[in-house]
């Protein structure tokens, strides 16, 4: 293969695989040491920026004058942790075993084409730990049928307004509503022993956990940009969420 087809070939690829890392939920530096590893294992070396929103890559011989650069804008989010682990195993691998640029590639084909659970099993595990963080608080089992229900109907809602690829905040916003809604009539019709643990559970869903934690950490690396868009990002996340809460208490005159 010539040379420059081969690099242009390799920094595409590298910037697909930072890319899917990206939208998969990891830190910056994840990101950076996966990529460190492909480009190991095919003898080149790579300088980039990474940003919330597009990467820009150079891929480069240290005895050769060539070098390629380009950029790649980066999807809207889907976190998936398993898409992660699988890439950081398959960069190890590959620098053990001299993969090929046409083995990495298939490997990374491969690990996109991984089956996301079900949306409705989804709905279930995420509704059920709606309930036991319900229960945790001291709610009863009535409560955690009010979390339950109503954990189950925002993120529905939330699947719903995402396949119309409606505004991200806009989404978190009618999720937290009309879940606090649903565990608002929990107390005007007094449901259980403790329905106020059922509205303040219904939300947990929607915390920007991976975000704050991955600002943190690109804070602690020094990503300084990455972190404050990460945090501005939870911050706002936050604030939708508390936005939905509030309203429903407003609509319902509770304390």
């Amino acid at each position: 293969m010539d040379s420059s087809k081969e690099l242009i070939k390799t920094v595409d690829l590298l910037l697909d695989i930072s890319s899917l890392l990206m939208v998969s939920g990891a830190n910056t530096n994840r990101v950076n040491l996966s990529i460190y590893r492909f480009a190991s294992a095919l003898h080149f070396n790579t300088s980039c920026f990474i940003s919330h929103k597009s990467i820009v890559m150079t891929v480069y011989e240290d005895n050769s004058t060539l070098s390629c650069t380009r950029v790649k804008n980066i999807p809207p989010y889907a976190i998936n942790f398993s898409i992660i682990s699988s890439v950081s195993k398959a960069s190890w691998t590959a620098v053990e075993e001299h993969w090929t640029l046409d083995k990495i590639s298939k490997e990374i084909e491969t690990i996109k084409k991984q089956k996301r659970y079900p949306k409705l099993v989804v709905l279930i595990a995420v509704s059920l730990s709606g309930a036991g963080f319900c229960n945790i608080f001291k709610g009863d089992y009535l409560n955690m049928g009010v979390a339950f229900f109503s954990t189950f109907i925002g993120l529905l809602i939330f699947q719903l307004t995402h396949k119309e690829k409606y505004n991200v905040y806009l989404r978190i916003f009618s999720a937290s509503l009309i879940a606090s809604i649903l565990a608002s009539l929990g107390i005007i019709f007094n449901i259980g022993s403790n329905p106020q643990t059922a509205l303040a559970t219904s939300i947990l869903f929607l915390v920007p956990g991976v975000a704050l934690i991955n600002s943190f950490t690109d804070f602690l690396d020094n990503n300084i940009i990455n972190g404050m868009v990460r945090f501005t990002t939870g911050l706002m996340t936050v604030l939708a969420i508390a936005l939905g809460l509030f309203i429903a208490m407003i609509l319902f005159q509770l304390n």
